[in-house]
């Protein structure tokens, strides 16, 4: 590839099938829509947004897990879209995947020995005893212990069992993990930890990391660069830095608001201001113009006629919104 992306995911879009009405008459849900990034090796792209904007359906048409109904996804040269969703072991070998909660994705059934061997086991020829020493070693790097191989995930804490879904996600050494809101389920000290993990992790390893939260502070954190969706689109991208500090879309500005404040006054002040503001309707699928038009404090006549292009942004980044497009563009 020629700017080295290990991922490029290209006007990506997923449509879910539904049936509504007495009539059970089957409609369309475009969840993702027409969505293009890249992430490099040991690089790490956040993407940030309210639940329903498409995070997690982008996660999982990438790992294989929906159909995409448009674009493309590549892995290095492998063109993934093309592979229906059937990756083979040399591709799976490759991508792994951490979720939100640790508890429900680990088999309980299955000692931690077995659970963070199991990839090694079916898609490497080592012997039993040589799994073992793996896994050990492999525990060692998430602050974990040997004492613990022979353990079930019932036995642990939260933060323990999001480890051992780390450990198992990096046991094959995957050139790309996909981290689907890996600590939100966790308390605010338990996040830093394991979030410090997967940050040593990846530099140590040279993965690159496809990370999806709704924490705009938690994300740019560990984030090289982030990307902000709202209804199935990406409206804002950029250096991770420059996205949280200098917001340029009206909804990341939004989204940074809604973070809590250590002032109580301030809190309150911000918590009533938002009480008092207009609730307006999210945007149907069938509507024109900018799908954050019903909310945005700075909509104009065009927001509200087409759908806002791509606009270059102050500090590498860009932006869906006429905010940032000259004369020309709005007339």
């Amino acid at each position: 590839m020629s700017d080295g992306s290990l991922l490029e995911v290209n006007n990506l879009s997923v449509t879910y099938w539904g049936r509504m009405g007495l009539n059970l008459k089957r409609k369309s849900f475009q969840a993702v829509k027409g969505v293009t990034f890249s992430i490099k090796p040991g690089q790490t792209l956040g993407v940030v947004g309210e639940s329903g904007s498409g995070k997690s359906s982008i996660a999982n048409a990438i790992l294989g897990l929906v159909k995409s109904s448009g674009g493309s996804i590549r892995l290095g040269e492998t063109e993934l879209t093309e592979m229906n969703m059937h990756y083979p072991s040399t591709i799976r070998k490759q991508m792994q995947a951490v979720f939100q909660d640790p508890f429900s994705s680990l088999n309980q059934s299955m000692t931690v020995e077995e659970i963070v061997g199991e990839p090694l086991r079916v898609h490497t020829e080592m012997s039993r005893a040589e799994r073992r020493e793996k896994v050990i070693e492999i525990l060692e790097t998430v602050s974990m212990s040997k004492e613990h191989i022979r353990r079930y995930p019932h036995e642990f804490s939260g933060g323990q069992r999001q480890r051992i879904a780390i450990a198992s996600a990096l046991a094959l050494e995957p050139r790309l993990v996909v981290l689907d809101e890996p600590v939100s389920a966790l308390d605010v000290s338990t996040q830093n930890k394991i979030i410090n993990l997967l940050y040593k992790r990846r530099d140590a390893l040279g993965i690159a990391y496809l990370l999806i939260a709704h924490d705009l502070a938690l994300v740019h954190h560990i984030s090289d660069r982030i990307a902000v969706m709202y209804l199935g689109r990406i409206v804002e991208e950029g250096p991770a830095d420059q996205v949280y500090s200098s917001p340029a879309h009206p909804y990341t500005r939004a989204l940074l608001d809604a973070v809590p404040l250590l002032d109580p006054a301030k809190q309150r002040q911000r918590r009533a201001a938002r009480k008092s503001a207009t609730v307006v309707e999210l945007l149907t699928d069938d509507k024109p113009g900018c799908s954050y038009q019903n909310r945005c404090p700075e909509v104009m006549a065009v927001c509200r006629q087409k759908t806002p292009p791509v606009f270059p942004v102050d500090g590498g980044g860009v932006a869906s919104c006429y905010l940032y497009s000259d004369a020309e563009s709005t007339s």
